[in-house]
């Protein structure tokens, strides 16, 4: 299913990727020479008002469900204004802009900037501030799915010794012993401001990932029955992604005092 809106394609010598302005949702970024890094769901649903599985979502300003109220935030379902596309010999960066008055569920003044910067590098920053009168509480993330070539012969190196909220196991608080594997569903808040590296070895690569501006590292993957419950996933979706998550989620929730700004940063290297 093609989208029924605008995406930005990029094509450069150092790479290629697309840009959704729904939500502006980064859909890909392949470094020249390398397999993709972001993984799309073959199943994605591309409408307006509807989240695009896979890539970068942002999730704002609220990560995580609320009653009767979009899942991850509203902003993923917003069309986000380009302001700005500069095109160098490091690569490409773009700038989109989201405001507003006020939506459902946040009734508070905002204003959104997201630049994506491609290259061999991908950075990402988030930069939220808040225009209301006063103090407001936010969680957020960028919700980047990584592709891989097994996640049963996949790794997460950085969180060794670390304090997680385990939400499958009745939101336990747990320290992480050794490198972080998978057999079985994982859905963690790791307490950890540091970066991490996904160890691919099916496809002989490690993808880095740095951040700034969180202290919380969200890791998931959905395993089995998970993934043949999310319409918008392919049953054996599992097998080839994982999210790596920059969030202020838990302990790390942001507080913004009127004309406070916060920018949440997450930036991905192929090494290996």
């Amino acid at each position: 299913m093609k989208p029924g809106f605008p995406v930005l394609e990029v094509s450069h010598d150092l790479c290629t990727g697309s840009v959704a302005l729904l939500g502006a949702h980064v859909m890909e970024w392949t470094p020249a020479g390398q397999k993709p890094v972001l993984y799309m769901s073959a199943d994605a649903v591309f409408e307006e008002g509807q989240p695009i599985r896979g890539g970068i979502p942002v999730c704002w300003p609220w990560f995580g469900g609320r009653e009767g109220l979009p899942g991850h935030g509203f902003a993923r379902l917003r069309f986000w204004e380009l302001t700005r596309a500069v095109d160098s010999a490091e690569g490409v960066e773009l700038e989109f802009h989201l405001r507003g008055a006020g939506d459902v569920g946040w009734p508070h003044a905002f204003a959104l900037a997201l630049s994506v910067k491609m290259g061999k590098t991908l950075e990402i920053n988030l930069e939220m501030k808040h225009l209301g009168d006063a103090s407001v509480e936010i969680t957020a993330a960028l919700h980047t799915y990584l592709s891989v070539g097994a996640i049963e012969q996949t790794s997460v190196h950085g969180l060794a010794g670390a304090l997680y909220l385990d939400t499958l196991d009745d939101h336990q608080v747990k320290r992480q012993e050794g490198e972080v594997v998978f057999d079985r569903e994982v859905d963690r808040i790791y307490v950890s401001d540091g970066d991490v590296q996904v160890v691919d070895q099916a496809w002989n690569r490690s993808l880095d990932v740095g951040k700034s501006g969180s202290r919380a590292t969200v890791v998931w993957n959905p395993w089995i029955e998970k993934s043949q419950r999310l319409a918008d996933l392919p049953d054996d979706a599992y097998h080839g992604f994982l999210c790596i998550e920059a969030a202020n989620t838990g302990e790390d929730s942001i507080t913004l005092e009127p004309d406070e700004t916060h920018c949440l940063r997450q930036v991905m290297a192929v090494s290996g």
